[in-house]
């Protein structure tokens, strides 16, 4: 069922534009992606596709997490829930079963690149803090094992326009 574009995708969540600012993110991703390594990411946009295939036909999942430099932690998701008053979580992120195996987060000042096998293991190994919300279940990855893990680590200045750090190989 499509949702009515009046109406907030994810209704609980403190940003009214929740959806539309990780669309917003995504978009910049896939252009720091195709700037940077030459990697071009082709979207899916119909629920069909995104539901049976993934994200995109790369296999590469994008998040915004907009408080990673404030928390230093790197909030990764495992479990959500479209409304508080569902009554259960549903997989997501990590543990999605899609065809995702690159897991991308981040904001416009820094953008870690995953394996979506190590972040899985990391949740598993039981070391690092769950965090529950009322749609969202995380687990706390702190900032300089995130580093310590990624694939890659780009840092932006404040305008998110020009690089400022590359950790990775090219």
């Amino acid at each position: 069922m499509e949702t009515n574009s009046h109406e907030p995708r994810y209704p609980d969540s403190k940003d009214p534009k929740s959806y539309q600012s990780g669309l917003e993110f995504q978009d910049f991703v896939v252009d720091l992606l195709r700037e940077k390594l030459g990697i071009v990411i082709t979207n899916y946009q119909s629920q069909r596709f995104q539901f049976g295939v993934g994200e995109n036909k790369q296999g590469i999942e994008i998040k915004l997490d907009r408080d990673i430099l404030g928390t230093r932690n790197v909030s990764i998701e495992i479990a959500e829930k479209a409304k508080a008053s569902n009554p259960y979580y549903v997989s997501s992120g990590i543990y999605r079963n899609d065809n995702s195996w690159l897991y991308i987060q981040g904001n416009w000042n820094i953008v870690f690149i995953f394996s979506k096998n190590i972040l899985r293991l990391l949740h598993k190994s039981g070391r690092y803090k769950v965090n529950t919300l009322p749609t969202l279940i995380s687990y706390l990855l702190p900032i300089g094992d995130a580093e310590r893990y990624a694939a890659k680590v780009i840092e932006l200045d404040t305008d998110g326009m020009k690089l400022r750090r590359w950790r990775g190989d090219a």
